[in-house]
């Protein structure tokens, strides 16, 4: 019986594994998504793309980890998640992210600014009729 290390891509170019990911069952890959979402750091990496589409057929499963990235100081993951996974999500998941939008776009801080994080912010609220 595989080990749940044995699931995950060994690198950020184990797009192979990532096909594999796709053809589990939805009780594994729920189990993987903590550990899927960090390869999504970086969207030029080959399994990113592989990746995100898995994590969006969990809207719902996958907002506590984003949020938990979210509240890191990783701006650039920051960025990354904002561009091309919480844009994407239903609005259900996306309201959920309100908070810490609204934040952003109204206060950034100077990191965030520089990241342009604001400005994905407001876009996002904008999906949700709550910013013009």
């Amino acid at each position: 019986m595989k080990g749940y290390d044995d699931f995950l891509p060994r690198s950020v170019y184990d797009v192979d594994k990532v096909a594999e990911i796709k053809k589990l069952d939805r009780d594994t890959q729920m189990s993987l998504l903590q550990d899927l979402l960090v390869f999504t750091q970086d969207m030029n990496w080959p399994v990113a793309p592989g990746v995100l589409e898995i994590l969006l057929t969990f809207p719902e499963e996958i907002v506590p980890h984003v949020q938990a990235v979210l509240s890191s100081e990783d701006d650039n993951w920051k960025w990354f998640l904002l561009h091309f996974l919480v844009i994407k999500l239903p609005v259900a998941s996306k309201v959920q992210f309100k908070d810490y939008l609204s934040k952003v776009a109204e206060n950034p801080t100077k990191m965030e600014r520089a990241e342009e994080l604001d400005e994905i912010a407001k876009e996002i609220l904008a999906t949700l009729s709550l910013y013009k």
